[in-house]
């Protein structure tokens, strides 16, 4: 069952002789429970992707569906909430609070919505990322990869039928980027998570079950995931 889909998306920057095609009709499957990474060049319009996926941007034209949701149907309002419930975000630069110790950083989105976390599931989580003896720390005192499992916890806390990752490894070194995404991946399946990746590396790309290769605006392999279980 498609967790995620586009049609024809388009994104134009510009007018006239300046107008930019970020994306040129792009039109995606995303099963659920895969983990699926985005890779391209900069500027090959992956990011943008992401941002239209998650519901951070508005196409041009096109359709982006999440959990069967039109979701730019939506009032603004009504996007900020669904996408609060339904997506979970990890980017680059971690995004915590820095006011907030690694517990609140956590349930922030959870409470957001004015509700409590699910305990058990909360603590499962956190013992999976190695992070129980670090909840009532500050992000300031702890290492980047830390701060990243920080992220990954709170994009799982609220159960989202998706998880978006932008170049979650791009400010790890690369023994620190290859633990991160083991965890992503492990946390993905014992979760039964849905992820999708943006990165530009193609070694950490490789961890993926299917690699969706976007050039010039356009996805150029791996669109669909056939049934055979084949990406075409």
């Amino acid at each position: 069952m498609a967790i995620l889909s586009t049609d024809n998306l388009r994104k134009i920057y510009g007018k006239g002789e300046s107008e930019v095609h970020a994306l040129d009709g792009v039109s995606i499957r995303v099963e659920k429970g895969e983990f699926v990474a985005v890779v391209g060049t900069s500027g090959s319009g992956k990011s943008t992707l992401l941002h239209m996926l998650g519901g951070l941007d508005r196409p041009t034209e096109g359709k982006v569906y999440v959990d069967g949701k039109d979701i730019f149907s939506l009032k603004e309002e009504e996007l900020t909430i669904f996408r609060r419930r339904k997506i979970g975000f990890v980017f680059q630069n971690y995004n915590l609070v820095p006011v907030l110790n690694v517990y609140e950083n956590i349930v922030l989105p959870v409470q957001l919505d004015g509700n409590e976390p699910d305990r058990a599931y909360l603590d499962n989580i956190v013992d999976t990322l190695g992070l129980k003896e670090k909840l009532r720390s500050l992000p300031n005192h702890l290492s980047g990869g830390q701060q990243q499992r920080v992220a990954i916890a709170r994009a799982l806390v609220s159960k989202p039928v998706i998880v978006l990752a932008d170049e979650p490894t791009g400010n790890l070194d690369s023994r620190t980027s290859q633990d991160v995404l083991g965890l992503l991946k492990i946390t993905g399946q014992k979760f039964a998570q849905t992820i999708v990746m943006i990165t530009h590396n193609e070694e950490i790309a490789q961890l993926a079950d299917r690699i969706i290769r976007i050039e010039d605006g356009r996805v150029v392999r791996g669109a669909f995931l056939s049934q055979e279980g084949d990406a075409r």
